[in-house]
């Protein structure tokens, strides 16, 4: 890891982690729609969209989605999420649908406006529910903020857990990789290595909301749904990379390319979370 990079995460972290537990969901969610836009704005060069006034009409349309969203989960007694949930369990759907598109490489990869216009699509469907489900989780009673910010450390964990299996055994005990042709270097090792890390630190983390013992297998396995799904999510980015020869989504981030390239698995992790705690009760 570079200076550069490693500096980039030390600030980037504790922004992240002190915004999701002491500003207001209205607020987070103002400040994650501007976060979420601009890996969209990301999302959108990889599909091709290369007219900068053509990117910005499509991003001010999401942005209407968004808004429209909160317009209509209004009501007279102060809000429903009822809208938001089914938005999430479509995004659930999406990344569901997403499996089957990596499984066709070649998909979409033609560079014609019907591969554009699916691309863009999906987009909407990877930003909008994940947008969704974070004001979901966060606005959740009791202790919101404290679970969102768990489902982030699931994520964060299976990466660093990843990276460290992966080095360290990969090639070792399975001679097939995960995804040889999106991402040659992941190793299923490395995936197994982010499985246990997150699942620890889901059981801890849980226990410090305050879970109870017989919660925790219901924790552990939206844990895990939410990791194998942030992988998707991470395969998936690689995929649109990989059919436009790129090697990051944008340059924003010093030594860590785009925000696409830093929320990409967080997009496919935040809608299986926030369907998993509400469908389980904890």
């Amino acid at each position: 890891m570079t200076k550069t990079r490693l500096l980039a995460a030390l600030i980037m972290a504790p922004i992240a982690i002190l915004s999701v537990l002491f500003v207001s969901t209205p607020i987070l969610a103002a400040l994650s729609a501007v976060l979420f836009l601009a890996a969209l704005w990301e999302w959108l060069k990889l599909a091709e969209v290369d007219d900068t006034l053509a990117r910005s009409v499509l991003l001010v349309c999401n942005a209407a989605v968004m808004a429209a969203l909160v317009w209509g989960s209004r009501s007279a007694q102060g809000g429903s999420f009822a809208l938001l949930q089914l938005v999430v369990v479509i995004g659930v759907a999406w990344w569901l649908l997403a499996m089957l598109w990596m499984k066709h490489y070649h998909f979409a990869s033609d560079h014609d406006s019907h591969a554009r216009a699916f691309k863009l699509l999906a987009g909407t469907l990877a930003v909008v529910p994940a947008w969704c489900a974070l004001g979901l989780i966060h606005a959740s009673q009791p202790n919101g903020h404290q679970w969102l910010l768990l489902a982030l450390f699931l994520v964060w964990s299976a990466d660093t857990g990843a990276y460290f299996a992966g080095r360290h055994f990969g090639g070792k005990f399975f001679s097939r990789k995960l995804a040889p042709r999106i991402s040659p270097n992941k190793t299923i090792e490395g995936l197994l290595g982010g499985l246990l890390l997150a699942l620890a630190v889901a059981m801890a983390g849980a226990l410090l909301i305050g879970a109870r013992v017989d919660q925790l297998p219901a924790i552990g396995a939206v844990a895990l749904a939410t990791v194998l799904f942030s992988v998707v999510g991470d395969l998936f980015e690689s995929l649109l990379k990989r059919h436009v020869g790129a090697k990051d989504s944008g340059d924003l981030i010093p030594g860590h390319g785009g925000v696409l390239d830093r929320i990409d698995s967080v997009l496919a992790a935040l809608p299986v979370f926030a369907l998993g705690k509400a469908w389980l009760g904890f």
